[in-house]
């Protein structure tokens, strides 16, 4: 009984990945057309004259009055 089981587990889980490769997989022009819209452009991330946001941060500030 249990080996039925494994085997219908295992047949549900090979068509469901066959069903979503054939239905969602992207065609290779598809592809090439959406990674170049998708670039980062590092250099301008790393920019070195960026402006700083100054901030008072007072997270561990105890104080000894009660």
């Amino acid at each position: 009984m249990r080996l039925h089981h494994l085997i219908a587990i295992a047949v549900v889980l090979v068509i469901g990945i066959g069903v979503k490769w054939f239905f969602f997989s992207t065609s290779t022009a598809e592809a090439q057309r959406i990674a170049p819209s998708t670039t980062i452009d590092v250099l301008q991330m790393h920019h070195p004259n960026l402006p700083e946001q100054k901030m008072h941060d007072m997270t561990f500030v105890f104080s000894d009055e009660k």
